[in-house]
């Protein structure tokens, strides 16, 4: 090989290798690129051409939202000015609420002409908390090369207002607390038109803390009653239902009624009937449904929502009905729902199930999806789960939670007991022969014990590979039984020879059946 000038090496997987520098940040390198320069967007308003939006560079040179194209070409020469697209800038903003339909929230709208609402309400928890959602939508802005601002609030005017107004760029307002965040806000943080922010600055208004105090019927006579409407709604005094962006690809069915319902006998006919017409949508589609949300309009604009859940995919009629009607009590009908949806959020495919075998006796398969998900449509899904083996000696590690519906893996042969303390407990008075005899007396939660029978040691070491407290741990588990028949799990740290293996103590670590 030296001889012909060549050299053998291995050669990086084309699919396996990191991704190239280059590549990673191709995004940064553009965005930077994009704004190195002065740039404004140039709209026609009324009959003059004016600045409706410039880059931060452009701001720095004395650039403003609001003034005349020409007098922005005087000001800087080699101001780069390009016309403004507001059909391109809609479009784009509804393919952002579509993803977060898809991705986030079932509920999230646009709010133009630069801003999206997402309501996070029973959702939050599946992003690890509203905090934690709020910076992941950051970064996500961040490299899809946006500035963004987020504000989590109790009512969608609370948000809108104080994404765009506050000081910081992330401000999450705490239950309750909608007033004090307001407050030192100017009033056109409540999306008041020109007239009515003209008459604020011409009556002395200038924060929403100073038009708290005063009368709604004077205060409608200044500012007007579209004015009285949007402080309601920021304060949550007057709903502002979302209208979400429909996926198209998302089974939905409606029912409008003729008359407003109010009883739960007509609410579960009407869930019914948008069922059996889902049922025949996901058919067609050859889908199944993990996830419901019937949505209820009511007379007076306000909505009721429920939602739920299955563990498997299905089309089910009855058994789709049965977990809507465990919510019908959670339904507020005021004085009467005219309009309701039901969509399916979250489908997966469902194909025909063969059942040959089990029709001729072959074999019987037991399915708990049905049962899992109306207990956990009662108590909760995280109160319904199942306990799978995990390959590790340490028992309080050798079990984890799974999925109720998932057929468990093979268990150990170790002798384990029925009830495994999530903790072990401490025991005291504890008499012992050293090394490896079992307990013949301790304490445990005020009682002592005598114990008449043992087997053992079950020696366990550490798991060294995680921590270093780990590298020479060692415990001696026994089951012993006592005098009135009582059997028990419980273990001493060391082996009764060298203290580096554990201080002696002993536990309770579970009990038998």
């Amino acid at each position: 090989m030296r001889e012909l000038g060549r050299r053998s090496e291995a050669a990086v997987h084309p699919y396996r290798g990191d991704a190239p520098a280059d590549q990673a940040m191709s995004v940064e390198a553009t965005v930077a690129a994009f704004h190195a320069s002065p740039l404004a967007l140039i709209g026609k308003v009324g009959r003059r051409e004016e600045v409706v939006a410039a880059c931060a560079s452009a701001a720095s040179l004395g650039i403003v939202v609001g003034m005349a194209a020409t007098h922005a070409r005087a000001l800087v020469s080699d101001l780069d000015f390009r016309p403004a697209e507001p059909e391109a800038d809609a479009a784009l903003l509804d393919h952002l609420a579509l993803r977060a339909v898809r991705r986030w929230t079932p509920i999230a709208a646009a709010t133009p002409p630069d801003g999206l609402w997402l309501d996070l309400t029973g959702c939050e928890h599946l992003h690890g908390g509203e905090e934690r959602f709020c910076q992941r939508l950051r970064a996500f802005c961040q490299r899809a090369g946006f500035t963004a601002r987020v504000a989590v609030a109790d009512t969608p005017g609370a948000a809108h207002a104080v994404a765009r107004f506050g000081r910081a760029a992330l401000t999450i307002v705490p239950s309750g607390r909608t007033v004090e965040a307001l407050g030192p806000l100017p009033i056109a943080a409540l999306r008041l038109n020109s007239i009515a922010l003209t008459a604020g600055r011409k009556f002395g208004f200038e924060t929403v803390a100073d038009l708290l105090p005063v009368a709604r019927g004077p205060l409608a006579r200044r500012l007007g009653l579209a004015a009285i409407m949007r402080l309601d709604q920021a304060l949550g005094g007057v709903a502002e239902p979302i209208t979400p962006r429909q996926d198209a690809e998302v089974p939905i069915v409606e029912r409008r009624l003729l008359e407003p319902i109010c009883t739960a006998e007509a609410i579960e006919r009407v869930m019914g009937d948008l069922l059996a017409d889902l049922a025949e949508v996901l058919q067609a589609r050859g889908l199944g449904a993990r996830a419901l949300r019937l949505v209820g309009l009511r007379i007076d604009g306000g909505e009721q929502v429920v939602a739920v859940g299955t563990s498997r995919p299905t089309r089910e009629v009855l058994h789709l009905l049965r977990l809507l009607k465990l919510r019908i009590d959670r339904i507020d009908p005021g004085l009467g729902i005219e309009q309701f949806t039901l969509v399916a959020p979250h489908t997966e495919p469902l194909d025909a199930i063969n059942l040959g075998a089990v029709l001729a006796g072959e074999t019987l398969v037991r399915d708990p999806a049905r049962l899992v998900d109306v207990v956990a449509g009662r108590i909760g899904a995280s109160a319904v789960y199942r306990l799978s083996p995990v390959e590790s000696h340490v028992p309080e590690r050798a079990v984890i939670r799974s999925d109720p519906v998932d057929a468990p893996g093979g268990w150990p042969e170790w002798v384990r007991p029925v009830r495994l303390f999530a903790r072990p407990e401490p025991l005291a008075r504890v008499i012992a022969l050293l090394p490896d005899q079992p307990p013949r007396r301790f304490e445990w939660r005020g009682t002592t014990y005598m114990i008449v029978a043992g087997d053992g040691p079950e020696r366990i070491h550490g798991e060294w590979w995680r921590r270093d407290a780990e590298v020479w741990a060692v415990r001696d588990y026994y089951r012993v039984e006592d005098d009135k028949g009582g059997r028990y799990w419980v273990f001493r740290r060391g082996d009764g020879f060298e203290s580096e293996t554990g201080d002696l103590s002993w536990w309770m670590h579970g009990v038998f059946a």
